[in-house]
């Protein structure tokens, strides 16, 4: 006699979703409270959704309350927990996340719910915002993308924003994104051969940012700029541009003086002597000058 068979079967997923997003920041049935930002917004859940689809707040909503004397205590605590660093509407799509597997994008707020994402370890949802971020990414916002990406190691969106910035250059080094890059991960993006922009427009943009940052963080041009400036390549410039070059940086040391001297002796000697090769090595959208063909021996 044949023994009983069994089967998982699925029902109908798109209904079961729709149903689940009914009880997303639903006061009725809810068991815990939070509230967000600034705006002070009270957002609803149940815990038992929470605690099941996320360590961090299975733990969160594990601890005894404030003030209570029994840290074993068996009574959860009901909040209201205060997130006052983050906005309510990317809580609320972190939220829509854990109770439906899929989450409403915008390009305000992706990168913010990218943090958020890692900050809880949701690796699903990191995922979704990598992408949506990827598949809306503009000449504004690349840079900020960059930055996030680099910070919390997203390899794959990291490759994807400086292959766009390496398309769009001239335009990117002009927006607001460029000049607020750490000076780690602007260096990154000038040791690109790739770059579509020529190296004195570079310069220029690099000038501008050390300007910006050196306000921002209270330090002379010269500390904050030393690492993206050894990727510039000065020996690409001309005589004349160097002359200029030279003027500008009497004014604010942007660029160290034997950096200089190396450019100067490379079209003294007709050769990248002395001067790492690369930055001999002339970009994708550097404008040819006649003293190039002398680099070119180095550059192989």
């Amino acid at each position: 006699m044949a023994g009983p068979c069994s089967a998982r079967l699925q029902g109908d997923v798109a209904a079961f979703t729709a149903a689940l997003r009914t009880l997303v920041n639903n006061p009725q049935f809810s068991d815990v409270m939070f509230v967000v930002g600034q705006e002070q917004q009270k957002v609803f859940a149940h815990r038992c959704v929470l605690a099941c689809r996320c360590q961090a707040f299975r733990g969160m909503l594990s601890q005894a309350p404030v003030g209570s004397q029994d840290s074993s205590s068996s009574v959860p605590p009901q909040g209201p927990f205060i997130l006052g660093n983050v906005q309510p509407e990317v809580f609320l799509a972190v939220i829509e996340f854990l109770y439906t597997n899929s989450v409403t994008l915008n390009s305000h707020i992706a990168l913010e719910v990218l943090t958020s994402s890692v900050e809880y370890g949701l690796q699903d949802l990191c995922k979704l915002c990598v992408k949506f971020i990827k598949d809306t990414l503009t000449v504004e916002q690349v840079c900020e993308a960059l930055q996030a990406a680099v910070t919390y190691g997203q390899v794959d969106l990291q490759q994807h924003c400086l292959a766009f910035i390496e398309d769009c250059t001239a335009a990117v080094v002009q927006t607001q994104g460029f000049r607020e890059l750490s000076d780690a991960v602007l260096a990154r993006v000038l040791h690109s051969d790739r770059l579509a922009v020529d190296e004195l427009d570079l310069v220029q943009a690099v000038r501008e940012w050390a300007h910006v940052s050196s306000a921002v963080l209270e330090r002379p041009v010269p500390e904050v700029a030393a690492l993206p400036v050894k990727e510039l390549r000065l020996p690409l410039l001309a005589p004349s541009e160097l002359v200029t070059l030279e003027s500008y940086n009497q004014q604010d040391l942007l660029i160290p003086v034997e950096n200089i001297a190396a450019a100067w002796r490379a079209h003294a000697l007709r050769r990248g002597s002395g001067v790492p090769s690369r930055l001999c090595r002339p970009r994708r959208g550097t404008r040819p000058r006649d003293h190039h063909r002398h680099l070119e021996p180095h550059a192989k």
